[in-house]
């Protein structure tokens, strides 16, 4: 996937897992894309150690994956803020 790719993606994974478990965040556009980004990254690692397959590009199974990702990623984060 490229750079651009990688970016649309953080931001639709990161609008959404805020979506699902919403809060008091701080932050705004630039922090969701990286919620997005490393959510899809650690999903993907995860879900490939498992063998659920990987995130590679905008379809159902990744984005799926990648929104479990970010969600693991708030609530670590929220867990480690508090």
């Amino acid at each position: 996937m490229s750079f651009l790719t990688w970016i649309v993606l953080g931001l639709i994974v990161g609008i959404l897992a805020k979506w699902v478990m919403p809060g008091r965040d701080g932050g705004g556009f630039i922090v969701t894309i990286i919620l997005g980004i490393i959510g899809a990254l650690v999903g993907g690692f995860i879900s490939s150690f498992f063998g659920f397959g990987t995130v590679d590009g905008f379809n159902f199974g990744s984005m799926v994956i990648a929104v479990l990702g970010a969600l693991l990623v708030l609530f670590v984060y929220r867990k480690i803020r508090s």
